[in-house]
């Protein structure tokens, strides 16, 4: 049976080689794909998704989303990323002219779930489904959500919040008190699952153009950060978790998003005891399965690095 599922997605590195996995998943059809801001503004992140859907071959319909978190200013990760969002070593994806819908984010979502759709990948702030839970609280309960976003523990924004999280804390807060029940792919799922420079050699080992992109951007990926030290991925576990369950272990918890503290907001504030202490609205990742994770994301690189064959 075909399974359906729409991705949202802030389109950096990890977001496109997490589209790719769940791409190449046997019986899955990728609905379509909202831009958000996130890793970089809304144009940049456009531009992204355009250049990643043509080097892929994606053909879902992509439509831009919202540009902004529901409170305040954009923080985006050029911190981290750079101004693009998809460091590099030398090459970068072609630049495409890949059409945008030009239907906006939140009718297209509101158009999946009414006709059926519930499963919903989200690899950004959460800024594009508070959208649609607060415009049409009454979808909220078909929906089934994935997120990569949020940490049980350390953060990486801060020093307890997530990135995704820390940009649109609104956001989560929202889409938890519409009675969504967050599948949350945190850091604490993440970060045992690495890639390396030498990842990144084995990939430019197959040779050619497409493998020279994909390995230059691999290792620009894998180089952020601390110099030598394999750099996790994140988007690719979440959508390993949405393809096989199997994949990553959950525990069911309270969760809540911190608004206003000086200190931490943006912390997803997790509460393990439950039923004791709170009742259950989420369900929290823990124990990944690192090497099957690692095996599917390098596979769907690899796969992708393969030189096209001319008609």
């Amino acid at each position: 049976m075909m399974r359906r599922v729409w991705i949202d997605t802030d389109m950096g590195f990890d977001d496109a080689v997490a589209i790719a996995m769940v791409a190449d998943a046997p019986d899955v059809a990728i609905a379509g794909l909202s831009l958000v801001a996130g890793n970089a503004p809304l144009d940049r992140v456009a531009q992204n998704a355009r250049d990643a859907a043509a080097f892929f071959g994606w053909g879902m319909p992509i439509h831009p989303g919202r540009d902004r978190p529901l409170l305040g200013d954009l923080v985006t990760a050029a911190y981290a990323l750079g101004d693009g969002a998809m460091p590099t070593v030398g090459h970068a994806l072609p630049e495409a002219d890949t059409p945008l819908s030009e239907e906006p984010a939140l009718p297209a979502l509101v158009r999946y779930l009414e006709e059926g759709g519930s499963e919903i990948l989200a690899l950004g702030p959460l800024t594009n489904i508070a959208a649609l839970v607060i415009a049409r609280s009454d979808l909220a309960a078909r929906i089934r959500l994935v997120w990569m976003g949020g940490s049980a523990g350390p953060g990486n924004h801060s020093a307890v919040a997530e990135f995704n999280a820390a940009v649109d804390p609104e956001a989560i807060q929202a889409v938890i008190d519409a009675g969504v029940r967050i599948a949350m792919v945190g850091l604490d799922a993440c970060r045992p699952v690495t890639v390396s420079v030498a990842d990144a050699d084995t990939l430019r080992a197959i040779g050619g153009d497409r493998a020279a992109v994909l390995a230059d951007l691999l290792q620009g990926y894998a180089s952020i950060g601390q110099a030598g030290v394999p750099h996790p991925l994140y988007d690719p576990v979440a959508a390993a978790a949405w393809i096989d369950p199997a994949t990553v272990g959950f525990r069911p918890a309270r969760l809540d998003a911190e608004l206003s503290g000086r200190l931490t907001r943006g912390m997803t504030v997790v509460e393990w005891r439950v039923p004791r202490k709170a009742a259950p609205n989420a369900d929290i990742a823990t124990v990944p399965d690192a090497e099957r994770i690692r095996a599917m994301a390098l596979g769907a690189l690899e796969r992708a690095a393969q030189p096209k064959v001319q008609p």
